[in-house]
């Protein structure tokens, strides 16, 4: 079932849209993985354990608000 266009913020937040969002769009899912698994070690390479720690809140606020900005960036 194809995620609905009118996705709220909260709705973005729950899990199971998530994946129906990541299942649909297969490019977006393998580059929030690449990002995901890259940008804490970007960060160590930029800015040490500091950097680290970006990375991670970096990559997972990425994750969770992609499905939204996406959705809203077609609307």
């Amino acid at each position: 079932m194809p995620p609905r266009p009118e996705l709220s913020f909260a709705d973005s937040l729950q899990s199971e849209r998530r994946k129906e969002f990541y299942e649909t769009h297969r490019s977006i899912a393998i580059a929030m993985i690449l990002i995901v698994f890259l940008a804490p070690f970007a960060g160590l390479f930029v800015r040490g354990l500091a950097g680290i720690v970006g990375g991670v809140v970096i990559s997972a606020i990425g994750y969770y608000l992609t499905p939204y900005i996406v959705l809203k960036l077609q609307a």
